[in-house]
C-alpha cells in the first residue's frame, strides 16, 4: 500500500463512526522528556503520517519554519501553535491533538520539556494514560537530559507518581549522521535509562524501548525498513500502542472529572478535562466542587465538532454547562455526581516519599512550605507535623516521632493547604489521591492521601497506615 493510500485509509477510519457509537478504546497519550528531545516533531509527524494533517498544511509550516530560521522544526508547528513556542522553539503549553487507527482512538498530549514549565507538564500528566518518554540519541543531548539538572529523570519520576500505566521510551534522532542507527549507542541509552527507571519504581513489564526518527518518520507508523537497524525487530510506535493491553477503566463509579481549562462561548461555559471515573450524558445534572454549584450538561464534545450523547471514563472531553458562570469554574475544580460528591478538605494525613531537597535546605521538617499538585489542582501548602518515619524495607513506622527527615525518607505527615482541595483517599480512588510537592522549581516529594478532613487520626493512629 502506498503512503498516500495509507493516509487516506487511516483518515477514513478516524472519521468513519460517530464517537458515541465507536467501540474502539480511547487512549490518552503524553509525550514527555527533556527540551529539544523531539517531542513536538514526533507528535506532528505522527499526525501527518496518520492523515490528520494534509500535505498543503505541512508545506505552509515548512515555509514558516524557514522564515524563523528553524527549517527542521516544521512538524513541531503542528503542535506548537502559539507564537512564543514557534519563535523560541520550545513548547510552553500542553498541545492536544487526535488520531485513530483501526484498533484504537488516541488523544496526543505534547508536554513542554523545559524545567520552567514543569507545572504545565504535570497538568498534562493528570490527563494521560500512557507516557512516551522521548530521549535524544544525539551525542551530548542525551547526557544533558539525563544528568541531574535535566528533565528526563524528573519527567519519568512524575509519570510514575501521577499514575501513568505504561511507559514507552522512544530513543529519537537515531538517524543523526554521528549515530547512524548504531546499536552500541542505543544499547548504552537503554541500559542507563532502564537502570534509573527501576530505581524510581517502574517494573520491567511497564517499560518498552524502541528506536525512532521523529524527523524522517522512521518507525513511527510503519516498521523500520529492512537493514535500517537489524538489532530491533519489534513494531513501530503506533503498532506498539495498538498492541498494548486495554486500560482498565472505572466506568461504574460515581462521575469525576477534574477541570483542566474553561472558556465561555454562545452563552455556555465549557469545562475541559479527562473523565477519571463514571460516565456523563447530555442533559445530566452535575455538581461543581468545591463551591457546590449545581449545573446541567447541555452538550459533550470529544474533538472540535464531534458532539457525543455520552462519554465514559478515560475520555478527554469538553462539556457545555449551564447554571454556572465562567468565574465559577476554575482549574482544579471537579465536576461530579450530585448524589456522591467528591470529597473536599484542606487538611490531610499523607505518606510522602521525599526525593531531592533544594540545595541549602537538606532537612524536611514541620513548617516546610511547598506547592501541592493533585490531579489538575495546584495549591500552596505547609507540612504542619511529621507523624512517623516509615522503614522502607519493613514498611513499619519507627516508634519515635521524627523532628526531621532527609532526602530518600518515607514519612507520614500532616499537611494543610491554604484553601480547600477536591481529592479522594489513595486506597479508594488513586487517580485523585496521589500528588506531588514542588519547591523552588523542583519536585521534592511524591505522596498519597491516607486521611482527609476533620477528625483525622492523631500521630499514633497515623502510624498504623
Amino acid at each position: 500500500m502506498s503512503e498516500a493510500d495509507l493516509k487516506k485509509e487511516l483518515k477514513s477510519i478516524a472519521e468513519a463512526a460517530a464517537e458515541e457509537d465507536d467501540e474502539r478504546e480511547h487512549v490518552n497519550l503524553i509525550f514527555l522528556g527533556h527540551v529539544d528531545a523531539g517531542k513536538s516533531t514526533i507528535s506532528g509527524h505522527m499526525l501527518f503520517l496518520t492523515g490528520m494533517v494534509d500535505k498543503r498544511t505541512i508545506e505552509k509550516y515548512e515555509r514558516e519554519a524557514k522564515e524563523n530560521n528553524r527549517g527542521s522544526w516544521f512538524y513541531a508547528y503542528i503542535m506548537d501553535t502559539i507564537e512564543e513556542e514557534r519563535a523560541k522553539g520550545k513548547t510552553v503549553e500542553v498541545g492536544r491533538a487526535h488520531f485513530a487507527t483501526a484498533k484504537k482512538r488516541y488523544t496526543i498530549l505534547d508536554a513542554p520539556g523545559h524545567k520552567n514549565y514543569v507545572p504545565n507538564m504535570i497538568a498534562g500528566l493528570a490527563q494521560a494514560d500512557i507516557g512516551v518518554l522521548v530521549v535524544s540519541a544525539k551525542t551530548g543531548e542525551f547526557e544533558s537530559g539525563f544528568e541531574k539538572a535535566g528533565q528526563t529523570r524528573e519527567h519519568a519520576t512524575l509519570a510514575k507518581t501521577l499514575g501513568i500505566r505504561q511507559l514507552i521510551v522512544a530513543v529519537n534522532k537515531m538517524d543523526e549522521p554521528q549515530i547512524a542507527w548504531a546499536q552500541s549507542r542505543y544499547d548504552e541509552i537503554v541500559s542507563k535509562i532502564g537502570a534509573f527507571l527501576r530505581q524510581v519504581g517502574w517494573a520491567p513489564s511497564q517499560v518498552v524501548f524502541l528506536p525512532i526518527s521523529g524527523y524522517t518518520g522512521a518507525n513511527l507508523v510503519d516498521p523500520l525498513p529492512a537493514g535500517t537497524a537489524s538489532f530491533y525487530t519489534g513494531p513501530s510506535l503506533v503498532g506498539l500502542l495498538d498492541e498494548l493491553k486495554p486500560i482498565e477503566r472505572n466506568d461504574t463509579a460515581p462521575f469525576r472529572m477534574p477541570v483542566v481549562d474553561k472558556f465561555k462561548d454562545l452563552g455556555f461555559v465549557y469545562a475541559m478535562g479527562k473523565i477519571e471515573a463514571g460516565s456523563v450524558s447530555k442533559g445530566q445534572q452535575l455538581l461543581l466542587m468545591p463551591n457546590k454549584l449545581p449545573c446541567k450538561v447541555n452538550a459533550i464534545y470529544h474533538k472540535e465538532e464531534d458532539e457525543l450523547k455520552k462519554a465514559k471514563a478515560g475520555e478527554s472531553i469538553r462539556i457545555a454547562l449551564s447554571g454556572v458562570e465562567e468565574t465559577d469554574v476554575l482549574t482544579g475544580f471537579v465536576l461530579c455526581e450530585p448524589s456522591v460528591p467528591v470529597h473536599v478538605a484542606s487538611e490531610f494525613v499523607v505518606q510522602l516519599a521525599v526525593l531531592e531537597l533544594p540545595a541549602g535546605n537538606p532537612l524536611f521538617t514541620a513548617g516546610y512550605e511547598a506547592v501541592m499538585h493533585v490531579h489538575t489542582c495546584v495549591k500552596e501548602c505547609v507540612v504542619v507535623e511529621l507523624l512517623a518515619e516509615i522503614d522502607k524495607k519493613t514498611k513499619k513506622p519507627a516508634k519515635k516521632k521524627p523532628t526531621f527527615v532527609r532526602s530518600g525518607a518515607l514519612v507520614n505527615a500532616k499537611l494543610v493547604c491554604v484553601s480547600p482541595v477536591c481529592a479522594e483517599l489513595f486506597d479508594t480512588f488513586p487517580q485523585l489521591g496521589r500528588f506531588t510537592l514542588r519547591d523552588k522549581g523542583r519536585t521534592v516529594a511524591i505522596g498519597k492521601i491516607l486521611h482527609m478532613g476533620p477528625g483525622m487520626p492523631a500521630a499514633d493512629a497515623a502510624k498504623d497506615k
